[in-house]
């Protein structure tokens, strides 16, 4: 590969932000790097960590117009453990924020995606798909240890990805911040992999039951209001609202760079949309960010 063009290009550039994807090989990472290359970054693809910190002093040298870079690191570049600790850190000395992604997906997943694709596995040339997945998770577990968010694509398509993207990071900010996503889910489809807190709110009457509500969805009236006749949709609400409240300062100040809240009933459609949307309302007139996601309206009933 010829970096040189690559340095010409990126000469000047007046760095605001630098994204380093990396993981397990058929996790995702390059559908992840069209994405943010969709929301404006400059991006490139397959790069050895110690050209990453040669291409960041360059890009950081001059003013310019690009403003926020991705790359992927991987397992196809041999060296790519070799000083990954201490390049790193030198790299989170930067007065940018510098955020490490891990993309992960179960070995069945990964099994699956390879069998689909046809493609060897980076370390499976001599051994099975399995074989080379197990190797290579051990291989990454210190990368994984060091990311500031562990993604977990099992469940992803394509479009998913690219939504993840823009809902987590379209407005991540240039430091001094904390991406606040609050996701509504249906416990019948697993738990948001990547969620930090977790609500269960099944205890909740169920629009599901009512035949004049049943293919509504928490977005429409006749379910906010059966939901606001139980005493207890106000008490849940509140108590959420209140305690994401508190702990939102106590993780920006410890340095916390995603909090992914998930508040789950049993299809996803009904009362955790509902619950999710009036959090998300107290949330913002407390002037806080936030990403609202309702990762199972659209699964059929």
């Amino acid at each position: 590969m010829q970096f040189f063009p690559l340095f010409d290009t990126l000469y000047g550039m007046n760095l605001k932000n630098l994204t380093i994807i990396t993981g397990m090989s058929g996790s995702g990472k390059h559908t992840l790097l069209k994405s943010f290359e969709d929301m404006g970054y400059f991006c490139v693809d397959n790069l050895p960590i110690q050209i990453v910190a040669d291409l960041v002093s360059i890009a950081s040298s001059q003013g310019g117009n690009f403003t926020h870079l991705a790359v992927v690191v991987d397992i196809r570049v041999r060296a790519l453990l070799k000083d990954f600790d201490a390049i790193f850190e030198s790299l989170r000395k930067n007065p940018f924020p510098v955020r490490l992604l891990f993309l992960e997906a179960s070995d069945a997943t990964l099994v699956k995606r390879f069998s689909e694709t046809r493609r060897p596995h980076p370390l499976a040339r001599e051994k099975s798909i399995l074989e080379g997945i197990r190797l290579e998770r051990k291989q990454l577990s210190t990368l994984k240890a060091l990311a500031d968010q562990v993604i977990d694509t099992s469940d992803f398509t394509a479009h998913m990805a690219r939504r993840y993207v823009a809902d987590h990071f379209r407005n991540a900010g240039t430091g001094g911040t904390m991406i606040t996503s609050i996701v509504s889910f249906g416990f019948k489809y697993g738990i948001p992999m990547n969620s930090d807190l977790v609500f269960d709110v099944r205890f909740l009457p169920n629009p599901f039951f009512l035949k004049e509500l049943k293919k509504k969805t928490g977005h429409d009236k006749a379910v906010i209001d059966f939901l606001r006749r139980c005493p207890d949709t106000e008490g849940i609400t509140k108590r959420i609202r209140a305690l994401i409240a508190y702990l939102h300062p106590r993780f920006l100040k410890e340095g916390k760079s995603y909090l992914t809240v998930s508040i789950g009933c049993t299809g996803g459609r009904h009362r955790s949309v509902a619950i999710a949307n009036m959090v998300t309302a107290l949330l913002r007139k407390k002037d806080l960010t936030i990403n609202l996601i309702h990762r199972d309206l659209g699964k059929d009933l």
